[in-house]
């Protein structure tokens, strides 16, 4: 469900920046302005992180292989890191250089009024996607914040968007102030000043875009309501004594992996055991559909020593499942 909402998000702004990147380039070439070639510039940005987006989308889904056993949805969160490589670089460093040619060469814009409506019709193009994506990120927040909600989403399609779109909004503003500026006050440098505002802007934008996307990319954990659901269903199973550990890491927005380290009963045998974790991925699986690998460790029943020696034994659990990136723990037993 996620990904279908990011591939409607993505593809409403992939249609918008397309417009818009074809009326600002004509006003860029028709007005000689510094600041619109900027952000025409930024658009064409824009329009191809969509379809680096679309295809990260289009990879995720792809079904597990021999080579790719876990699948290949950390593919997004790749092409996600890429595109905020691309605003750094592509975006922010030519506005950058632009901006500081027209402020060595300054010109005149020529018939300023051409920029104004190509402003106007940009932000609303842009309004338009930017109010698509806020309304669907508003339904995947929840009750938290918007700088938080950030931090915690998997989904960096969505808040790509977002802050694309906010970014162009915010752009088109700088933009209009520096022709603007440049017109009354006939001081044509204010226009390449603006284009080093709009580089900044995307500079910014891109290093937020980039940490989030890496901590994805490296691996976080699923969200505490699917830790703690998974640790009910998995302290509930008939023969578990104790979860002793609990893993869970994204490699998708809607594709989770879990690790149980458990201790069961000593009167279990080993085909018991086995029916059991059976039984427990099943039902982990119905109550978390995004949940796609379940992995269990047994453990014999622990008996009480030091706490050194609790220490030493966790250790050895977490080697042995350290092919995971760690989750959240299991709550202690009451």
């Amino acid at each position: 469900m996620a990904a279908k909402h990011s591939k409607t998000v993505v593809y409403a702004a992939f249609a918008g920046n397309l417009l818009v990147t074809l009326t600002k380039f004509v006003a860029a070439w028709w007005t000689g302005s510094s600041a619109m070639l900027s952000e025409a510039i930024h658009s064409v940005v824009d329009t191809g992180n969509q379809l680096l987006l679309l295809y990260g989308l289009h990879r995720a889904d792809l079904p597990p292989d021999e080579q790719h056993p876990l699948g290949y949805g950390r593919e997004l969160y790749f092409w996600s890191f890429v595109v905020a490589l691309i605003i750094f670089t592509a975006g922010a460093g030519v506005a950058f250089y632009e901006g500081v040619q027209h402020i060595a060469n300054p010109h005149k814009i020529v018939d300023p009024h051409v920029s104004y409506i190509v402003l106007g019709l940009s932000a609303l193009f842009e309004g338009a996607t930017w109010w698509i994506a806020l309304r669907q990120f508003s339904k995947m927040k929840g009750d938290v914040g918007y700088f938080e909600a950030v931090r915690r989403s998997k989904d960096p399609p969505t808040f790509i968007v977002l802050f694309e779109d906010s970014a162009a909004l915010i752009g088109l503003a700088i933009a209009f102030i520096g022709t603007f500026a440049a017109q009354t006050f006939d001081m044509p440098v204010l226009d390449g000043v603006a284009s080093i505002g709009i580089s900044i802007l995307l500079g910014g934008i891109a290093l937020v875009l980039a940490r989030e996307s890496k901590g994805l990319l490296i691996g976080e954990p699923a969200s505490r309501r699917v830790s703690e659901a998974v640790y009910a269903i998995a302290r509930g199973a008939p023969g578990v004594e104790r979860v002793r550990i609990i893993f869970t890491v994204h490699l998708a927005p809607d594709q989770i992996v879990v690790a149980l380290a458990l201790e069961f009963n000593d009167a279990l045998t080993t085909p018991e055991i086995e029916t059991t974790i059976d039984t427990l991925e099943r039902r982990i699986h119905e109550a978390q559909p995004d949940v796609v690998a379940v992995f269990v460790r047994p453990q014999p029943v622990e008996p009480q020593m030091p706490s050194v020696g609790r220490f030493l034994r966790r250790r050895k659990i977490l080697g042995d499942l350290s092919g995971l990136k760690r989750g959240s723990e299991a709550p202690p037993d009451r």
